[in-house]
C-alpha cells in the first residue's frame, strides 16, 4: 500500500483538496485499494480544543463542482509519529516543507516533496485563502497529483 500525506498550513483548503482529488483520481483508475491518502496541517490555527475546523466552504464548493465530496474532513496537525506511517509527504509550498521538517525532524528517507515538483515545477500551489482563486488551486493540484501518479507508475485516464 502506498501511503500519501498532503500537507498545507491549516488543512482547510489546499491539502484537503489534494486529499480528496487524489482519492477521486485513484478510484477512477481502479487503484483505490493500493493507496491510503490523508492530509494535515503544519499549524494548529484551525484546531480548537482538540477539534479541527471543517474544510473551508469555498474549497468544499470547488470540489463539489467536480463531483468530489469531502464530508466529515476536519483539520488535523502533522505529528512526528506520522513520519513512520507514510511513504510520501506532499507539501503545497516551501513554507509547508520547512514547517513539516520542524515537526518530523530529519527527513532521512527523503519522503518530503513539493507536490508540483513531480510536474517539473518548483512553484507553490498558491493558497486560495489569500487570493481566492479556488479553481486555479484545483487545477494546480490536479496537475501535481497526475504527475505524482505517473511518477510512481500509475497512468491516469
Amino acid at each position: 500500500m502506498i501511503r500519501v500525506m498532503f500537507i498545507c498550513h491549516g488543512n482547510i483548503c489546499r491539502s484537503p483538496m489534494a486529499e480528496f482529488i487524489m482519492k477521486d483520481m485513484v478510484k477512477k483508475i481502479g487503484a483505490e485499494k493500493d493507496f491510503y491518502i490523508s492530509s494535515c496541517a503544519t499549524s494548529r490555527e484551525e484546531i480548537w480544543g482538540g477539534v479541527g475546523n471543517p474544510v473551508y466552504p469555498p474549497a468544499r464548493e470547488e470540489l463539489a463542482k467536480h463531483g468530489i465530496s469531502c464530508d466529515g474532513k476536519r483539520a488535523v496537525q502533522l505529528t512526528k509519529a506520522d513520519y513512520d506511517n507514510y511513504d510520501f509527504f506532499l507539501c503545497m509550498d516551501q513554507t509547508n516543507m520547512r514547517n513539516a521538517k520542524r515537526i518530523i525532524g530529519n527527513d532521512n528517507d527523503d519522503k518530503l516533496k513539493l507536490l508540483l515538483s513531480f510536474a517539473g515545477d518548483s512553484e507553490s500551489i498558491a493558497d486560495p485563502w489569500y487570493f481566492g482563486n479556488f479553481d486555479r488551486t484545483y487545477s494546480d493540484i490536479v496537475r501535481g497529483c497526475t504527475a505524482f501518479l505517473n511518477h510512481i507508475g500509475y497512468k491516469t485516464k
